[in-house]
């Protein structure tokens, strides 16, 4: 099943879309997590430094197909493209109040 996308997530995919990495970096609660293939970057040093090299820093693009519900988290299917990977991707989200506590890339 298909769900509107939350608008704590719909800031982080927008932002990154846009290029924006203030209101990407933002987005996340304090203490928030980027979990890309089990590589953890916590906080938003450690955000920028992982997106600088490998999200927005590489042109990022998100073309959603999909959102989905399970349990306490939202799941977005999305085809990456950019001047990094490009392919097909799940991102997890979390949400805590307004903002991402935590997002999760895997395939």
């Amino acid at each position: 099943m298909t769900y509107e996308v939350e608008p704590a997530v719909q800031a982080l995919l927008d932002a990154a879309n846009e290029g924006d990495l203030a209101a990407f970096l933002a987005g996340f609660t304090d203490d928030g997590v980027v979990d890309d293939w089990g590589r953890e970057f916590r906080g938003a040093t450690r955000i920028r430094a992982w997106s600088d090299a490998e999200f927005i820093g590489k042109q990022v693009t998100l073309a959603v197909e999909r959102v989905e519900r399970r349990g306490d988290e939202t799941v977005v299917t999305a085809q990456v493209g950019g001047s990094g990977f490009n392919g097909p991707s799940h991102f997890s989200f979390h949400v805590a109040g307004d903002r991402v506590s935590r997002m999760t890339i895997r395939a």
